[in-house]
């Protein structure tokens, strides 16, 4: 599985990169501030939605701790997305939210 650190995301964004991010957080969580232009798919949700993301596109995925956006990573690699779990999730970030 690849890894990225909340730093290294943060970086890319203030560095203007266009990233697809997607938040696997419940609804709840994300109402505490998603990063700015995340997806907002619940990981339970994950397989059914999964047909809504483009295969040449490379995605970061996120949580709050990094446990479920890694469980997130590992199945959807398996489905021959290019996905990065970010380390630490948004606990680890200290980014602009929204």
């Amino acid at each position: 599985m690849k890894r990225m650190t909340a730093t290294e995301v943060q970086e890319k964004i203030e560095r203007g990169e266009q990233l697809n991010v997607i938040d696997v957080r419940e609804v709840d969580e994300v109402k505490e501030g998603m990063i700015p232009g995340a997806i907002h798919i619940p990981l339970g949700l994950i397989e059914f939605k999964m047909n809504e993301l483009d295969k040449k596109k490379e995605y970061i995925m996120v949580c709050r701790s990094g446990a479920r956006s890694g469980r997130a990573t590992t199945y959807l690699e398996g489905q021959g997305y290019d996905v990065t779990n970010m380390d630490g999730g948004m606990t680890s970030y200290e980014g602009e939210t929204k």
